[in-house]
């Protein structure tokens, strides 16, 4: 019998409690039903959810499946062809001097996790993190994004429909609703989004003392040298860039590149963009749309905040000289439409750096270059090499995906080895975040913690250690008191044995 649809935020965590509280969800036979109804769930309801990301965030029904429901798919086939490993106790070895004994480590489920998920992919990063919980044996909250209202919806009544109606609870809402939720005690919450209401989750979790995986984001930077592959790494890094319309976390923010690449790759990028969305994107039946005004005008702001009022759209090439001069100039796109929610791909010339390894202030930093942009638009910033890149990426707070597209392995190594971030991309970029056998998470004020695959039965599970010492032969008496003068060498010497 399901729960009574009118019941409170508070409400509903308590009927998931009972139901974990139950003893139902850690029976290995409940986990893969779970994960079975979840794959129906999203292949049975696939024209609805796609209907309803296309209402949200005009994303094409091929796209919603690449970046949505493929994603989550990929999660739970994964999740179902190794849950019997991972769920099996393992076995570990003892130090010498505590043998005969055996040890092993036993995965149990957590309790209660909440799901908090972001509007830009509203049924990816809620149903993905849900792959892990229902795999490790927990009972769920849902949380979806109310600024995606019309997946929310849908979720709201497929998931009671395919999942478990008491132990998988989803909470429709807003503000009012999620802070009720953030009141309640749960044993883990996922929150993906920006920084600010992280802090607020992070702040109701230690009321609880319950731990908390967050999701964020920052200013991913790419670096570019390949002059030998430029369009194929253009097209690669359009594509990353303006798919959903630059609505994207793990999407590069900016390009670091040196004064003479400004230019030609500004020039292949427009090409890249002009092959995949056409002249006009907002024609594009596969180009996306800004979710709302709020974020529309954030974002022209962000724009028109380094750029000289008034300034024409300039077709990469057209302007003279390598470098990115003394202020921020246009290169290709730049068009907008408010009524439509239309931001067209838009690639903007930044002036240089006077030190790539300073700390940026708000003083001597454009807020384009300040904050994650989130949208459609590409500054690409000119530095003397890779050794200048790495300086002004340390420099910055860390962030969620660094991609490096280079001709030399010795550059690519440098990055991996000298930066720091959630992930990093070899000539590649986006992909490494729906990839089950790869961990995903931030680091420092890109996030904490990480899920996919075995990354995620382990973040909501407890893994247990259970150790057996049997008393008889009870050798543990060697190194209890009294300590006589063999006793304190035989202690010495087991203790320096592994």
């Amino acid at each position: 019998m399901g729960a009574d649809p009118g019941t409170s935020p508070a409400g509903r965590v308590q009927v998931a409690r009972a139901a974990f509280d139950s003893g139902s969800t850690r029976s290995p036979e409940w986990r893969r039903a779970q994960l079975c109804g979840l794959r129906r769930l999203l292949t049975e309801g696939a024209r609805e959810l796609e209907d309803a990301l296309w209402a949200d965030l005009h994303r094409s029904r091929t796209e919603s499946q690449l970046t949505e429901v493929g994603v989550v798919l990929s999660e739970v086939s994964h999740a179902l062809r190794h849950l019997g490993r991972w769920t099996r106790p393992r076995h570990v070895p003892l130090p010498v001097a505590l043998r005969p004994a055996t040890a092993r480590v036993v995965p149990e489920p957590l309790g209660v996790v909440l799901v908090i998920a972001p509007w830009n992919y509203p049924l990816q990063l809620l149903l993905c993190p849900l792959v892990g919980v229902l795999a490790a044996g927990n009972a769920a909250v849902l949380k979806p994004s109310e600024l995606a209202p019309h997946v929310s919806h849908v979720l709201a009544r497929l998931v009671p429909r395919y999942l478990d109606a008491e132990a998988v609870q989803v909470v429709e809402g807003a503000v009012p609703e999620t802070t009720e939720l953030l009141e309640q005690r749960f044993d883990h919450i996922v929150y993906t989004g920006g920084a600010g209401v992280a802090r607020v989750v992070m702040r109701a979790a230690a009321e609880h003392l319950t731990p908390v995986t967050l999701e964020l984001g920052g200013k991913s930077p790419v670096w570019f040298d390949d002059d030998a592959h430029i369009d194929a790494a253009a097209r690669r890094i359009a594509w990353a860039k303006f798919v959903n319309a630059g609505q994207t976390c793990v999407a590069p923010d900016h390009v670091l590149t040196t004064p003479e690449r400004v230019e030609p790759l500004a020039g292949a990028i427009r090409r890249a963009v002009e092959g995949m969305w056409g002249k006009d994107p907002s024609r594009s039946p596969d180009y996306g749309r800004i979710v709302n005004t709020a974020h529309f005008d954030r974002l022209i702001g962000l724009l028109d905040g380094v750029l000289t009022p008034g300034e024409d759209v300039v077709s990469a090439g057209d302007s003279a000289g390598g470098a990115a001069g003394s202020a921020a100039r246009l290169l290709s796109g730049g068009g907008r439409d408010r009524e439509a929610l239309h931001i067209e791909p838009t690639v903007v010339a930044m002036p240089a750096p006077d030190d790539p390894p300073a700390v940026r202030t708000p003083a001597d930093t454009p807020a384009l270059m300040a904050e994650e942009i989130f949208g459609p638009i590409l500054p690409i910033v000119p530095v003397p090499d890779a050794a200048a890149a790495i300086d002004h990426v340390r420099a910055g707070a860390k962030p969620l995906a660094l991609y490096v597209f280079s001709s030399s392995k010795r550059t690519q190594e440098d990055f991996v080895a000298h930066t720091s971030s959630g992930g990093v991309g070899l000539d590649v970029a986006l992909v490494h975040a729906g990839i089950p056998t790869l961990p995903f998470g931030g680091v420092g004020a890109s996030g904490i913690g990480a899920y996919h695959g075995e990354a995620s039965f382990s973040t909501f599970s407890h893994l247990k250690p259970v150790l057996h010492k049997q008393l008889v032969p009870d050798t543990l008496r060697m190194v209890q008191p009294p300590f006589s003068r063999v006793r304190r060498a035989l202690v010495r010497a087991a203790t320096r044995r592994a």
